[in-house]
């Protein structure tokens, strides 16, 4: 992804100052963003806070409840959403102009029981195979407009199995499906990457085959009604930087630089 947002990076934060560079009095930053981006959000900002002395709080949400706290005029100083999502946001001015970047993009994956078999998922026939040989799975209800969800239900019926999985599939409204795999619930959970890496006694079987992926781009940008831009900006600057790729891949993202 490197290519396509380079100069996109060099035109919107040209001349503004890098973190640390002049340290002032600490301020809170405050970000509303997607979870499927949080915990790498989290690990870089505390790599922020000890360069600059600012802390960085964080509320994750759907885009819905994102656009319901912006309405509601909710602390927000950065804001991390798909890139479509930032796309209206920008258009409502709820962005401040030139003040987004890509972060980078998230693919979907397979999370199963740790210490346990691992399917073979590598072309969509083994991915079939293994979603039918499977004894339960989840995804994220495609009704609470989760893009990993609607995707999958969308996989599924390509595939021609949606009716015969549906008799073995426990939706997930909320949270990281990957916890009813580690609860034992079910034995297979279909999310994004960045929502499987993090659950404890849930091991990645891999993403999903190259014919069937499906990517969500990330962006963040400084809200319009931030109290602390300059620190905002700052902050994206700091997690968009050449160091920070290698805290984003190790939370299940393709950073974009």
């Amino acid at each position: 992804m490197r290519g396509f947002v380079a100069l996109g990076f060099a035109l919107i934060f040209a001349g503004a100052p890098m973190p640390g560079s002049g340290r002032a009095a600490a301020v809170e930053i405050h970000v509303l963003t997607a979870g499927a981006v949080q915990e790498g959000e989290k690990k870089l900002a505390e790599g922020y806070r000890h360069m600059t002395g600012n802390r960085v709080t964080f509320t994750a949400g759907t885009v819905g409840q994102i656009q319901d706290r912006l309405k509601n005029r909710d602390p927000a100083d950065v804001i991390v959403v798909s890139k479509p999502a930032m796309e209206q946001l920008e258009k409502t001015d709820e962005i401040r102009p030139h003040g987004s970047a890509v972060l980078g993009r998230i693919g979907i994956g397979v999370g199963v029981k740790e210490g346990g078999s691992v399917p073979d998922i590598s072309t969509p026939d083994k991915f079939k195979a293994a979603l039918l040989g499977a004894k339960s799975i989840t995804y994220m209800d495609p009704a609470a407009g989760a893009s990993s969800g609607i995707a999958t239900a969308k996989i599924l019926k390509n595939l021609g199995i949606a009716d015969e999985m549906a008799k073995k599939t426990k939706l997930t409204e909320t949270g990281y499906s990957a916890d009813r795999v580690a609860s034992g619930e079910v034995e297979m959970a279909i999310q994004n990457i960045s929502e499987i890496v993090p659950v404890k006694g849930v091991k990645l079987a891999g993403p999903l085959p190259a014919p069937l992926q499906v990517y969500t781009v990330y962006s963040a940008g400084v809200a319009s009604n931030s109290v602390n831009p300059k620190e905002a900006m700052d902050f994206i600057r700091f997690l968009i930087r050449a160091e920070s790729a290698e805290e984003w891949r190790a939370a299940g993202v393709e950073p974009a630089y």
